[in-house]
C-alpha cells in the first residue's frame, strides 16, 4: 500500500507540472468593463476519464458569473470560466485545480494555473485626461426695451379700474308701474239683487263719513257717529247736521240690524246726494 501511495503522489506531482505548461486563453481577444470574460483551457484525458473543474471563488476585483461549462472536443474536455471585472487594466485569476476522476475510481488534479487579462476602458481618453481650454469672453447683457412691460401694466389697471367701476356701479331703480285705471263701482241694485244690503250701507256711510273728513279734519273716521257729528256741529253749524244725521243712523241700523229695515237703495242715494253738497 505504501508503494501504491508513493506511485499515486508523483503522478499527481508530474500531472500539476504538466497542468502548469497548458496555458488560458481569453475571449473576447480584447474585453473592454463590464463584458463577459470566458476563460479557457483544452485538457487531454483518455478514454473513460472524466472531469471535475473547482468553482472559481471571487476576488472583489474580477467576478465569476456562474459555474464552469465543460465541452467535449474529440479526444479533449474544454473547460470554460465566465468572469467580469469593472476596473480597466491587467487581471490574473487563480484557477482552482481540476480533477480527473478514471473509470476505475482513480483521482488525479491538475493544477489550474493562473489566467491573465487586460480589459479596456469604455471612457474615451478625452474624458479620462480632458485638454484645458481657454475661458470663454464674458456674456453682455441684452438690453430690453421697458415700454411693452409698462404698456401692458398700465392697460391691466386701467382694466382693474373699469372692472371695479362697472362693479360698484349703483343699481338702476325700476321705473314705477303705471296706475291702474280705477275699476268701475259696482250698482248698488247688483249688490241688492245678491241680497247683500248691509254691503250697499256700509259702502254709502263710508263714502259719506269720507266727505264729512274732508270738510271738516276732526271728524275722522275714527270717531262714533254722534261724535263725529258733533264735530260737524261745531266746526260747520250751517251744514245740514239734522239730515246728515237721519242718513248716517239709518244706514247704521241696516248695516247692523239682523232683519228687514227701510229702502236700502233710497237712503244710498240720499247719502251721496249729501256728500256732494259737503264737498262743494
Amino acid at each position: 500500500m505504501s508503494v501504491v501511495w508513493l506511485l499515486l503522489g508523483v503522478l499527481a506531482s508530474g500531472g500539476q507540472a504538466s497542468g502548469q505548461n497548458e496555458g488560458w486563453m481569453v475571449q473576447p481577444a480584447r474585453p473592454t468593463v463590464g463584458d463577459t470574460v470566458w476563460l479557457e483551457r483544452r485538457f487531454p484525458l483518455p478514454a473513460g476519464w472524466r472531469l471535475r473543474p473547482g468553482r472559481l471563488a471571487g476576488s472583489g476585483v474580477v467576478e465569476p458569473l456562474g459555474d464552469p461549462i465543460m465541452e467535449r472536443s474529440g479526444a479533449d474536455w474544454i473547460v470554460r470560466y465566465p468572469v467580469t471585472a469593472w476596473t480597466p487594466g491587467p487581471h490574473a485569476v487563480t484557477i482552482p485545480p481540476v480533477w480527473r476522476l478514471g473509470p476505475d475510481g482513480e483521482a488525479d488534479s491538475l493544477a489550474g494555473g493562473t489566467a491573465a487579462f487586460e480589459l479596456r476602458s469604455v471612457i474615451p481618453d478625452s474624458v479620462t485626461a480632458p485638454t484645458p481650454r481657454p475661458g470663454l469672453a464674458p456674456l453682455r447683457p441684452v438690453r430690453r426695451d421697458p415700454r411693452p412691460v409698462l404698456l401692458a401694466t398700465l392697460g391691466a389697471g386701467a382694466a382693474l379700474g373699469l372692472a371695479l367701476w362697472w362693479r360698484r356701479r349703483p343699481s338702476r331703480r325700476p321705473a314705477p308701474p303705471a296706475p291702474l285705471p280705477p275699476a268701475a263701482e259696482v250698482a248698488d241694485a247688483r249688490w241688492l239683487e245678491a241680497g247683500e244690503p248691509k254691503a250697499v250701507a256700509a259702502r254709502a256711510a263710508g263714502g259719506l263719513r269720507a266727505a264729512l273728513a274732508r270738510v271738516v279734519p276732526e271728524a275722522h273716521a275714527g270717531l262714533s257717529t254722534a261724535e263725529c257729528l258733533a264735530k260737524l256741529q261745531l266746526h260747520r253749524p250751517q251744514a245740514p247736521v239734522r239730515d246728515l244725521a237721519g242718513v248716517l243712523e239709518a244706514l247704521d241700523h241696516v248695516a247692523f240690524a239682523t232683519g228687514s229695515g227701510p229702502d236700502v237703495a233710497a237712503l244710498a242715494r240720499r247719502a251721496r246726494a249729501l256728500a256732494e253738497g259737503l264737498t262743494r
